[in-house]
C-alpha cells in the first residue's frame, strides 16, 4: 500500500429481523450519518463513495446517499455474496492508497425477506455451482438451504479427517450467545448452552442444528476511510489504521471436488491472511482480538485453521482450552458473530469494521477485550471472495 489508510470514523444501526426492518434507504442512510458524524466529517466532503448489499437493484447505493446529498461523487455498488460490505471496504482503501482519493465512505446494507435467502435469478445458472460440485458429495442430497449444505459439508468433512465431535460446534455457538448478550446492536441476546444448541431441531441429522446457523438479519453498518494526511490536514481521528488487506477468490489449487472445505472458502481464507501477515510483518501470534465469518458454527471452526489461529486439525483444543474467547489466547468474535449478531449479508463486513474500531478504541462497553492493539478482519462470500483486514491502533 502506497499511502497509509486510516479509519476515521464508524457506524451501525441494530440488526433487525427481516420482518421487523426499517427499508434498504433507511438504514442505509442511518448508518452513513452515524459513520460520517463519528468521523466529524460531513457528507460533502467524501469524494468517492463503495457500497455493498446482495438482495437489491443495482444502483441502490446511490438511492441511499442521494439522501444524503447530491454531491456528483463516483459511487460504487458491489455485490460478492456475503463479503460484498468488506468488499467495498476493500475497495475504498484500495483508492485511498493509491491517491485516487482522499476520504472515502464504505457502506454496507441489506434489506431481506422473510425465510432462507432465495436465488434471484432462477432462469440462469448458479454461481455456486463449483461450489455445489465440492460440496454435494459430501450432503448425499440432504434438502437443506444452499449455504447450509456448502458449510455443512466442510464441517462434515472435518469431523470425519480429524475426529471433531458435533459437540464442539455447540460450543463454538454457545460462546457465540454469550458475547452477542454484551452487544446492543445484536439482533438476538438469548445465552444458549451447548446442550441447548444440540438439542434444537436437526437440519442435518448428526452434522448441524438449527442453532449452528446463523439468522438472516436486516441492517446497515458504514466506514469512513481517509488517508492520515487527509486525517493530520483536517483534525479527524488517526488512531486506528488498516496494517494490511488482502481480496482472494478460488485459486487453482481449490480443485472442485477435491476437498469440500474448499467450497466452504477454506484456502481463499488462508491465502489472503497469509498474504495479510505478510504486507503487515505481523503474525497470528500477535493478533488480540479476531472478527471472522461464523455464518454456521463450522465456518467459525474451519476459519480458526485457516486464519494460523490453531494448526490444521486443532481446532477441537483450540475450543475446548477456551482459546477463542476471553480469558483465552484469542477473543473471537466479540460482537457475537453471524451467529449471534445475526447475517445482514451486505452489512455484515461493515459490522466486523465497527466492532473491531470500537475495540481498538476502547469502547467496546462489557464487550471490551483488554489492551486490544491488533485486530483482524475475515469475511467471506460463497462463490466465492474473501477478505482478510488487519488494523492497528
Amino acid at each position: 500500500m502506497t499511502k497509509k489508510v486510516v479509519v476515521a470514523g464508524v457506524g451501525m444501526i441494530p440488526l433487525r429481523k427481516p420482518t421487523a426492518s426499517a427499508s434498504y434507504v433507511v438504514m442505509g442512510a442511518q448508518a452513513a450519518r452515524l459513520a460520517l458524524a463519528d468521523a466529524r466529517a460531513g457528507y460533502e466532503s467524501m469524494q468517492q463513495a463503495f457500497v455493498g448489499y446482495v438482495h437489491g437493484d443495482s444502483t441502490a447505493g446511490q438511492r441511499v446517499l442521494y439522501d444524503l446529498g447530491f454531491t456528483g461523487i463516483p459511487i460504487f455498488n458491489t455485490r460478492n455474496g456475503g463479503a460484498s460490505g468488506s468488499s467495498a471496504l476493500w475497495m475504498a482503501r484500495q483508492a485511498i492508497a493509491s491517491g485516487e482519493a482522499d476520504i472515502a465512505l464504505a457502506l454496507g446494507f441489506e434489506q431481506l425477506n422473510p425465510g432462507a435467502p432465495q436465488a434471484q435469478f432462477a432462469n440462469r445458472p448458479s454461481p455456486l455451482e463449483p461450489s455445489f460440485a465440492q460440496c454435494d458429495p459430501r450432503a448425499g442430497g440432504i434438502d437443506i438451504p444452499p449455504a447450509l449444505r456448502i458449510f455443512g459439508a466442510a464441517g462434515l468433512e472435518h469431523m470425519k479427517r480429524f475426529g471433531t465431535p458435533l459437540e464442539t460446534f455447540a460450543k463454538i455457538r454457545a460462546k457465540a450467545s454469550r458475547h452477542a448478550a454484551n452487544n446492543p446492536l445484536a439482533m438476538s441476546r438469548n445465552i444458549l448452552s451447548p446442550e441447548q444448541v444440540l438439542a434444537d431441531t436437526p437440519l442435518w441429522p448428526g452434522v448441524m442444528t438449527r442453532a449452528m446457523a446463523s439468522a438472516p438479519a436486516c441492517g446497515a453498518a458504514a466506514a469512513v476511510l481517509c488517508s492520515e494526511a487527509y486525517a493530520r490536514q483536517y483534525k479527524l481521528d488517526s488512531r486506528i489504521w488498516i496494517a494490511g488487506q488482502a481480496m482472494t477468490t478460488v485459486g487453482s489449487k481449490a480443485l472442485p471436488g477435491v476437498d469440500a472445505s474448499d467450497g466452504a472458502s477454506y484456502s481463499m481464507s488462508r491465502a489472503a491472511a497469509r498474504s495479510v501477515y505478510e504486507q503487515a510483518g505481523i503474525g497470528a501470534d500477535d493478533l488480540d482480538v479476531v472478527e471472522l465469518h461464523d455464518c454456521v458454527a463450522h465456518n467459525e471452526l474451519l476459519s480458526y485453521e485457516s486464519l494460523d489461529l490453531c494448526p490444521e486439525g486443532g481446532a477441537q483444543k483450540f475450543v475446548d482450552s477456551g482459546n477463542n474467547t476471553y480469558g483465552g489466547r484469542y477473543v473471537v468474535n466479540p460482537s457475537g458473530g453471524l451467529l449471534g449478531r445475526g447475517h445482514a449479508l451486505g452489512a455484515t463486513g461493515l459490522a466486523q469494521c465497527f466492532e473491531l474500531v470500537q475495540q481498538l478504541r476502547g469502547q467496546a462497553g462489557k464487550r471490551q477485550v483488554e489492551g486490544a492493539r491488533i485486530a483482524l478482519q475475515h469475511n467471506v462470500g460463497i462463490g466465492g471472495a474473501a477478505v482478510v483486514t488487519m488494523y492497528r491502533n
